[in-house]
C-alpha cells in the first residue's frame, strides 16, 4: 500500500456521517492525521481557514460549527473541551493552510480537492446520466439542502421542525402535509418520501429548500411563525412556477416506488 493510499483511508476512517446522511470530520481528529501534536497550534490554521471561508462570502458557520466535547484527564476527571464538526470544504480549507512542509498536507489537499470535484458534476455530465443516477444526485442535494435550511431555521426559532416543513410541503403541494403525500404514494410507515422522488420532483422541493433558506436569512426571521409563513409562501411560489410551465401542479409528479438504498448498492 502507498503512501497516498494509507492516507487517504485515514481520511476515511475518522469520516462521520450524521442523522441527516451529511457527512463530518471533527477536528481533533484531523489534527493528528495532519501531525499536529497540539491544539493551539492546529486551531491557528483552523482559524486561517475560516478566514478564506469568510472572504470567499461562505458561511463560515455552516462549514465550521463549533461543538464541546467531554475529554478524560490522566485523574479521570472529565472536562469540556472545544472542537468542531467540519465539512468536506472546510478540510480542504484546512489543508489548503496547513504547513506545506508535511507531507500528508500535500495529500489532504489533494484528497479533498478530488472528493469535492466529486460532489460536483457538469451540465453535460448530468445529462448522460440515468433517471435513477439523477435521482441519486439530487436526492444527495436534497439531503444536504435540507441540513443547511434545518440549521437556518434553527436560527430564525423554528422548534417544531415538522410543523415548519409541512408549511412548505404544503405550498407546494396544493395543502398536502408530509404524510398525506406519503399516503397517496402509497409507502409504508417510516418510508422517506423524498426517497420516492423522481429527479424532477427532487430538483422543485431542492429549489422550495434553497430559496427558503435564503429568504429567511435575508429577512433576519426570528419567529418560528414567521418561518413556517415564508416556507408556505415558497412552496406556493415554486408550484406556482411549475404550473405555469405546463405541469398539473406538484400533484402531478411522477414518482418511482424503488428505494434510494437499491441505488445506493449499486453506486
Amino acid at each position: 500500500m502507498d503512501e497516498r493510499t494509507d492516507s487517504n483511508q485515514s481520511f476515511e476512517n475518522i469520516k462521520h456521517i450524521d442523522e441527516n446522511g451529511i457527512e463530518f470530520w471533527y477536528a481533533r481528529e484531523m489534527m493528528k492525521i495532519l501531525e499536529y501534536n497540539k491544539w493551539e497550534n492546529f486551531e491557528k490554521v483552523i482559524n486561517k481557514a475560516k478566514e478564506a471561508c469568510e472572504n470567499s462570502n461562505i458561511s463560515v458557520n455552516e462549514h465550521f460549527p463549533d461543538v464541546r466535547k467531554l475529554s478524560k484527564r490522566a485523574n479521570n476527571a472529565e472536562v469540556l473541551i472545544k472542537d468542531y464538526k467540519l465539512t468536506r470544504y472546510a478540510c480542504y480549507l484546512i489543508a489548503q493552510n496547513g504547513d506545506s512542509r508535511k507531507k500528508v498536507i500535500a495529500l489532504a489537499q489533494t484528497y479533498f480537492a478530488i472528493q469535492t470535484r466529486k460532489q460536483e458534476i457538469s451540465e453535460k455530465e448530468y445529462s448522460l446520466l440515468t433517471e435513477d443516477e439523477k435521482r441519486f444526485y439530487q436526492r444527495n442535494l436534497t439531503r444536504k439542502g435540507n441540513y443547511s435550511l434545518n440549521q437556518t431555521a434553527k436560527n430564525a426559532g423554528v422548534k417544531n421542525f415538522d410543523k415548519f416543513h409541512n408549511a412548505g410541503y404544503k405550498g407546494l403541494y396544493n395543502g398536502e402535509t408530509a404524510d398525506d403525500i406519503a399516503r397517496r404514494k402509497g409507502l409504508r410507515y417510516r418510508e422517506d418520501i423524498l426517497d420516492n422522488m423522481g429527479s424532477v420532483e427532487l430538483i422543485a422541493n431542492l429549489f422550495r429548500i434553497s430559496q427558503t433558506e435564503q429568504k429567511l436569512k435575508r429577512d433576519n426571521t426570528q419567529t418560528e411563525k414567521e418561518a413556517c409563513v415564508t416556507h408556505n409562501k415558497i412552496g406556493k411560489i415554486v408550484r406556482k412556477a411549475i404550473e405555469e410551465a405546463g405541469r398539473n401542479y406538484a400533484r402531478g409528479f411522477a414518482y418511482t416506488r424503488k428505494e434510494f438504498k437499491t441505488i445506493r448498492k449499486r453506486e
